[in-house]
């Protein structure tokens, strides 16, 4: 494989400790697909032939793998998708708007002196290249990002693209990857905390009810989770919810939080700062159960339901169940 589509997509994705593609894939591969020819980097710190498989069935027209040492913060990653992006010569570079993803974004736009579009909800190509569509100021705007010069990096945010792209055969070529030598820190050990959940993870769920303040107390919280069990969906909450000890931070959604864009967003008891619909205001559908009539949450609900929660959720689940029986 030496020669890369004129419209090629460089889509930088990783592979897990057991080798197989981390979730933002099949968005980021299906993304590229829409504004040109997806070519996958598959990162990895030991086998990425499944993941290289696993790409091409995502929509991958090439993919190149390369070895990222285990502890090292950053700069091989870095090293890697400047040898990608100098062997295909793409017009963007698509990287999933994760924590690393935004290290690597910003590490190789540094070096390459390329322009960031951040946290994009939207890609599309004009006829002067890619542009990024963005929700900004809390979700109250939209907006289109397009640098002057080169090759936009672009981080996506994940549940945003609903395109998914055509499978492929696979074509895979280890990448030849030089060492910068550039300054990096890294872990020299830590110890894993390893939780289990039957419940999707909150960054990139297709479902998702979060609970507020309104919800009460650590111990009323149940209900938003017995909601979110038989939805299949993920649990979220206001921070106010959060900052009253009723569940970990690690499920904020909001502007200091998790930013989600589901198909589907359950609002319960939730006011509707603007802090909170800065990071759900691009779900698909959302619906919102408040007793006060007034709560701005309304304002961008597609349903909205003015009652008590803790009459109206128990109703739903039980309407729920009976009809999946």
């Amino acid at each position: 494989m030496s020669e890369f589509p004129q419209d090629s997509i460089l889509v930088v994705l990783t592979a897990d400790a057991e080798g197989q593609l981390e979730k933002p894939a099949a968005e980021l591969l299906g993304g590229a697909a829409e504004i040109g020819s997806p070519v996958a980097l598959v990162l990895a710190a030991g086998s990425a032939d499944a993941a290289a498989e696993k790409a091409a069935e995502l929509g991958a027209t090439a993919t190149l793998t390369a070895a990222v040492t285990e502890g090292n913060l950053g700069t091989a990653a870095v090293d890697a998708v400047a040898a990608a992006a100098e062997l295909t010569a793409p017009d963007a570079v698509l990287v999933p708007n994760t924590l690393d993803g935004r290290d690597i974004a910003g590490r190789y736009a540094v070096r390459s002196g390329s322009a960031v579009s951040v946290d994009a909800t939207g890609l599309e190509r004009d006829s002067e290249g890619i542009v990024a569509g963005h929700s900004v100021y809390g979700g109250g705007y939209t907006a289109s990002s397009a640098p002057t010069f080169g090759a936009p990096i672009v981080t996506v945010r994940l549940g945003a693209i609903e395109a998914r792209a055509e499978a492929q055969s696979a074509n895979t070529q280890a990448l030849d990857v030089a060492d910068s030598g550039k300054r990096s820190a890294a872990i020299d050990s830590f110890e894993a905390v390893v939780e289990t959940s039957s419940r999707p993870e909150l960054r990139g769920a297709q479902k998702v009810v979060s609970g507020g303040r309104g919800v009460g107390s650590e111990e009323s919280f149940e209900l938003v989770g017995d909601f979110a069990d038989t939805l299949g969906a993920a649990v979220g909450a206001s921070r106010a919810a959060v900052d009253a000890g009723y569940i970990a931070q690690s499920h904020q959604v909001g502007q200091t939080g998790v930013s989600v864009s589901p198909q589907l967003y359950v609002a319960l008891g939730i006011s509707g700062a603007i802090q909170h619909k800065a990071g759900m205001q691009t779900s698909k559908t959302i619906v919102a159960v408040n007793k006060d009539g007034e709560a701005p949450i309304f304002d961008i609900a597609d349903f909205g339901v003015v009652g008590d929660l803790f009459k109206v959720v128990p109703q739903a689940i039980e309407s729920l169940n009976e009809n999946k029986s």
